[in-house]
């Protein structure tokens, strides 16, 4: 992946605001969008859950406008193609999509190359992914990968991603780069601490609270 371009990273933020279905605030679509621009990504891949988040689909659009990128669409099934292509009208023919297994197909060896991958946290098997893909990125490449909807996966979760942050960005942006020259050298001064992701609504307020614990072993619960 290249250095970082502002550049990039300003016009497609700026390009999301403009491409996005609903009028709102700014909201982790843009966020997402000048993550990919500012890192040059080249291959995109976004795997999708049953509930489209169209928003987040437009902001990789917007990205490879600005990189002269790929993008590619994973779909669970052919019901959730028809509803993409019907809600991105004409940005859809800057999709490839693919409807199937998320881990299976970024299993394939068209998609190891990915730089930016961008999950669903609300698939069912997305942990096993996020393994698969730091596995195969630490032996070949590195890259960005981002969840979305974190704050949705439940109120305690374990990730054993390298330099991996949860953003309180939309709902929930959980960010890992992966540095294949920084993960060996991590390996050989004796690994990486798995990193325990706490979320804790308070019953009162409703506010969630977002806490971050280190532990080589144990995995921490959270009552909610």
């Amino acid at each position: 992946m290249a250095s970082w371009s502002p550049e990039n990273a300003t016009k497609a933020y700026i390009s999301t605001l403009k491409m996005e279905r609903k009028e709102n605030e700014p909201n982790s679509a843009e966020f997402i969008s000048a993550l990919a621009a500012g890192n040059n990504a080249q291959v995109m891949v976004i795997a999708c859950a049953e509930k489209l988040v169209i928003n987040n689909i437009l902001a990789l659009v917007a990205a490879a406008h600005q990189t002269g990128g790929s993008v590619t669409c994973i779909l669970p099934s052919s019901d959730n193609l028809q509803s993409a292509k019907r809600e991105l009208k004409s940005d859809a023919k800057f999709v490839n999509f693919i409807v199937g297994n998320a881990s299976q197909v970024l299993a394939n060896s068209n998609y190891k190359d990915a730089d930016f991958l961008l999950i669903d946290c609300n698939i069912q098997d997305y942990e096993q992914i996020m393994r698969q893909i730091q596995a195969t990125r630490e032996a070949k490449k590195g890259g960005v990968v981002v969840g979305f909807n974190a704050f949705c996966k439940g109120s305690t979760w374990q990730w054993s991603g390298l330099r991996t942050h949860l953003l309180p960005i939309g709902d929930g942006l959980l960010v890992t780069r992966i540095d294949r020259n920084l993960s060996k050298d991590l390996q050989q001064k004796g690994g990486v601490k798995k990193s325990n992701w706490i979320v804790k609504v308070d019953k009162c307020t409703g506010e969630e609270h977002v806490f971050r614990v280190r532990s080589s072993q144990r995995k921490l619960q959270a009552a909610v």
